[in-house]
């Protein structure tokens, strides 16, 4: 069996230390193979074997582990009212039912109340999931006449977080700013001599007690946990820092009261409060800015509609659109939103697909045509089948992918969580090393305490474990709002170093819908009626799919043609199609099929060599052994095209066609759009090979097709792009999606990957420039410089927290600039 995956929101990560340790316990249970933390946005993904364990034991193992380890995953518990019940045994058979649903922690059956109380996880299962495991073991629930909004329990716990920092905060700035004006007071001589009696040392200590060990306390409690997991996180800096600083002023103030200067007679009470104000001030600035990270996600799950107006037994009927079943008649009047994916099989309006595609045209719709759930019916009334609901709608799917992307590890990330690994470790041996120094040195304990506590609360590895996927995050959500939706992270970080870009020709350079141009008979065969020559080609025709078949089908249609039904169709890929019609053998396709079948030409080819010039695909038509006429087809540029070509140019790109069409046809094609290179005459199969070879001149190749037909070539490059519309895309075949079926969204997502990857830079090179400069500085490194500016040469410890809180606010603003990025 194929591997599973599992997402779960974790809370109290405050740095890539703490995503090491989650994602180390997590792969301690048992049949996982694999976690990925996302620090932004605070989940978890774990892949597991189910041959070895079943989701929910996995689910409660992983989540009992990352508890252990000092973190919490928020659960949320659903009461379901059940019917059919008769006996104890049937709530047994529920019970056991829904705990072995995937994101099930524990469900409890009561007979006597005939109630299921579920204990889960948000975004692991649904309510419908529970609902569905209850009808699979025979038995039903009570469904209400209007929906309610599931209870989101992993917002309600961010919130909760958010106002505990906010109490944290506030709780620190009553005690910290009387408690720091009194102390800068006094030592600037401010005060008076009042200042200096010891009842004001007593009066600080009892400002400073509050906020080391209320304000201060999640930073003990999340240094223990953290060494108890044989790591070091964030925690441990502030909580070293901080007591150092506090617990060196207890002992000087118990030495004064007891008459004695021993071991100095400066206080630092101010110093340890300050610093655990400021890093909580930042902490929920930067709790802040992550949520404004995830914008894009929470915009897409607002599409989603609530309700559904069903056609049952003749009555509409208002439902929650999680009971829409595939088969439902559904009734969406001007103004509403279509609820799921389905088919128009009554009425006619236009539908603003904008929120799916980015398309800002609306798009008409009639009797047949495919519909997109959440778009906006604008105009008429329509009835709707249900085709694809709930995870299977094109937006669930793209929500899916999102979520999934930007929950992903960027390569470059394996880099950063190397060394964040060692990271707070190395910063405790330096700030140990220049106590030791200062100390020799000067023989002064107070100033090399205060180098110590000031390389302790200067260091950040928040801002180094942000770095990455703050940026990826922002970057995901806004090519999602472009219908450019990246698979994972990878994709968007391999994208951006792209040097070559293949466009298949049919459909994504030109329209895909070709017309007949031409019908040219060979007057050698005295065959000069071009609507007789038509009408076999097309009625051979009929049985393909093939556009161009299709064009020369839609030709003698309009025509008024009488088509009979052919015989013995067989299409040969590559080539074309053979069938029989009115008794001859008739061949429609390129002039390999007529070599292969040994067709005389009967000297066309100076005609369709013209035709060829003039960008017209030539279709050969043979009856019975010899080639009797000439038909041409056009398929014109899409509009845009030749735009998307000369904005890949501008990203220093070079662009390659690639067409089944000859080699005369497709350069006229290419001298339209713009295109620097061409391989004409490709069969179907060859198309990877094609990639491969300017992989092998050392290109990274880009290569866009329709992700159905071109699979192996997507496969084969660097990054596969899936262009098409709505439902006509298939997401999962290629690295990246392009929902509006527009050549200019390559380049847009190109663009895209380069803004991100250059954002992510910036952030990398601030995470690690600021640590490089700034622990040095707070070492004293610039101490014996007289140039150097006082408070760069004795770094506050006031100061360097400060620049702590600061530097990964920092790093979260630079990644929500991407929002601002123009496509």
């Amino acid at each position: 069996m194929s591997e599973k995956q599992l997402t779960l929101p974790v809370i109290g990560m405050t740095c890539a230390n703490c995503v090491a340790a989650v994602e180390r316990n997590a792969k301690k249970a048992e049949g996982v193979t694999d976690a990925a933390v996302n620090f932004a946005s605070e989940k978890v993904t774990v892949t597991y074997d189910p041959d070895v364990a079943g989701g929910a034991a996995v689910t409660s193992d992983v989540i009992e582990r990352i508890r252990r380890a000092g973190y919490d995953v928020p659960t949320a518990e659903i009461e379901l009212p059940l019917v059919g019940m008769t006996c104890t045994n049937c709530a047994n058979t529920i019970e056991r039912r829904l705990n072995k649903t995937e994101g099930v922690l524990e469900a409890s059956v009561n007979y006597a109340n005939e109630r299921a109380t579920v204990r889960y996880t948000p975004g692991a299962v649904t309510r419908a999931d529970l609902v569905a495991a209850v009808r699979k073991a025979g038995y039903d629930v009570v469904e209400t006449t209007a929906g309610e909004d599931p209870f989101d329990a992993e917002a309600a716990a961010r919130e909760a977080e958010i106002a505990h920092q906010k109490k944290r905060l506030t709780v620190g700035i009553i005690f910290t700013l009387p408690l720091f004006i009194i102390s800068m007071g006094r030592d600037l001589g401010l005060l008076g001599d009042w200042a200096n009696a010891l009842w004001v040392d007593w009066l600080l200590f009892l400002l400073a007690t509050p906020v080391q060990f209320y304000v201060g306390w999640d930073y003990y409690t999340g240094a223990y946990k953290s060494l108890r997991n044989g790591s070091a996180n964030m925690d441990v800096l502030v909580a070293l820092g901080s007591s150092v600083a506090y617990f060196y002023s207890v002992a000087v103030l118990l030495f004064k009261t007891a008459g004695s200067h021993a071991i100095g007679h400066h206080l630092y009470f101010e110093t340890s409060a300050v610093i655990i104000t400021l890093i909580v001030a930042g902490k929920l600035l930067e709790a802040r800015a992550k949520g404004r990270t995830s914008e894009a996600i929470k915009k897409l799950i607002g599409l989603q509609p609530k309700t559904a107006r069903v056609v049952r037994d003749g009555q509409e009927l208002d439902i929650p659109v999680a009971e829409v079943v595939t088969g439902d008649l559904l009734r969406v009047r001007p103004g509403e939103k279509i609820p799921v994916d389905g088919r128009v099989i009554d009425g006619r309006s236009s539908i603003d697909e904008s929120m799916i595609t980015g398309e800002s045209l609306p798009v008409d719709k009639k009797i047949g045509d495919a519909v997109i759930g959440a778009t906006i019916n604008r105009q008429g009334l329509l009835t709707i089948e249900a085709s694809n609901v709930g995870r299977d709608t094109v937006l669930s799917q793209i929500i899916r992918m999102v979520e999934q992307a930007q929950g992903s590890k960027a390569p470059i990330q394996r880099v950063v969580d190397r060394v964040a690994a060692w990271f707070v470790p190395a910063v405790i041996l330096i700030a140990l090393v220049t106590f030791v120094i200062w100390y020799m040195a000067t023989g002064d304990f107070v100033t090399a305490l205060l180098r110590l506590v000031a390389v302790l609360v200067i260091a950040c590895p928040c801002a180094m474990g942000l770095a990455t996927p703050t940026s990826i995050m922002v970057g995901v959500g806004k090519g999602a709002e472009y219908g450019i939706l990246f698979k994972n992270s990878a994709a968007l970080e391999e994208a951006h170093r792209l040097d070559a870009v293949i466009l298949d020709k049919t459909g994504t350079i030109t329209r895909g819908q070709p017309a007949v141009t031409d019908v040219i008979t060979n007057y050698e065969l005295r065959m000069t009626n071009a609507d007789q020559m038509l009408r076999l080609a097309a009625a051979a025709e009929r049985g393909s799919e093939h556009p161009l078949g299709e064009a020369i089908v839609r030709e003698a249609e309009m025509r008024g043609l009488a088509l009979p039904q052919p015989e013995a169709f067989e299409a040969i890929a590559g080539h074309g199609i053979a069938a029989t019609v009115d008794g001859q053998r008739v061949l429609v396709g390129n002039r390999r099929l007529m070599e292969r079948e040994g067709v005389h030409l009967n000297g066309l080819g100076e005609r369709a060599e013209a035709l060829e010039a003039a960008a017209r695909t030539t279709m050969w038509v043979a009856l019975d052994g010899e080639a009797a006429a000439l038909i041409g087809v056009a398929d014109t540029i899409k509009e845009g095209s030749a735009d998307a070509v000369a904005a890949m140019h501008k990203l220093d790109l070079q662009v390659i066609m690639m067409t089944g069409d000859n080699q005369a046809t497709a350069e006229a094609i290419a001298r339209e759009a713009g295109i620097d290179r061409v391989f004409a005459g490709v069969l179907p199969g060859d198309k990877a090979g094609y990639v491969k070879k300017l992989q092998d001149e050392g290109l990274r190749v880009g290569m866009v097709g329709d992700g159905i037909n071109d699979a192996p070539a997507l496969a084969q490059a660097n990054v596969g792009l899936a262009i098409g519309t709505g439902t006509d895309v298939a997401m999962e075949t290629a690295d990246v999606t392009l929902m509006r079926g527009d050549l200019r969204s390559v380049p847009q997502a190109i663009h895209l990957s380069q803004a991100t990857m250059r954002n992510i830079h910036q952030n990398l090179f601030w995470a690690f420039g600021y640590n490089v400069v700034l622990i040095p500085i707070a070492a004293g490194v610039l101490a014996p410089f007289a140039w150097a500016p006082d408070f760069l040469r004795e770094l506050s410890p006031i100061l360097a927290a400060g620049a702590m809180a600061f530097s990964s606010i920092s790093v979260v603003t630079n990644a929500l600039r991407l929002r601002r990025v123009k496509l």
